[in-house]
């Protein structure tokens, strides 16, 4: 059984901000792979097909680690056959790693994660959301995409889709090998 997993803020209020993007990504790979993230357990929203789980914790980004063990430990999910999506203010936009293991870099989210299920060894799919330094950290994330960031969000999340498909068809190791790689200069 896999557990793909995306982080963000619940509520319409968080809808399209940078913090969010592992909600957008996994509401296009419910579309693109029809699998409906409709019904609610352990405190996600959540859509089950032949041995996946897809997954949005429904709660505020710095409690994700609670709906989330709880999740995998219903369903008997060990941390490393689950990817968790989430921005990273480190990267610059539409930079993508995946890693397994690691500290959580800052990320609440993340932390809550590591913090709740006692392990940090799981994937996670981060995506790069840039960072404005006049800006303070917190506000930032929480902010909307620019209109010139908006025109490239389809194809970040296109792409980190694509990524996820792999984890889920070929495993950790070939999804990081294909989408790990440092775009040309």
């Amino acid at each position: 059984m896999l557990l793909l997993c995306g982080l963000g803020n619940k509520g319409s209020g968080y809808t399209f901000t940078r913090h969010n993007i592992g909600y957008l990504v996994v509401d296009r790979f419910s579309e693109r792979y029809r699998l409906p993230v409709t019904k609610k357990d352990s405190g996600c929203r959540v859509g089950t097909k032949e041995g996946l789980i897809l997954a949005k914790p429904d709660t505020y980004m710095n409690l994700s680690g609670g709906p989330i063990a709880k999740l995998a430990g219903k369903f008997n999910v060990s941390p490393d056959c689950m990817i968790v999506v989430h921005d990273d203010l480190d990267m610059d936009l539409g930079r993508m790693r995946i890693r397994l293991g690691g500290r959580d870099g800052g990320h609440k989210g993340v932390r809550s994660i590591i913090e709740t299920m006692g392990t940090a060894d799981f994937y996670r799919l981060k995506i790069g959301i840039g960072r404005n330094p006049v800006v303070p950290a917190e506000d930032y994330v929480l902010g909307r995409f620019t209109p010139e960031e908006a025109g490239e969000l389809a194809d970040i999340i296109d792409t980190a889709c694509d990524a996820l498909k792999t984890f889920v068809d070929d495993g950790g190791a070939k999804a990081m090998s294909l989408f790990n790689k440092r775009p040309p200069v």
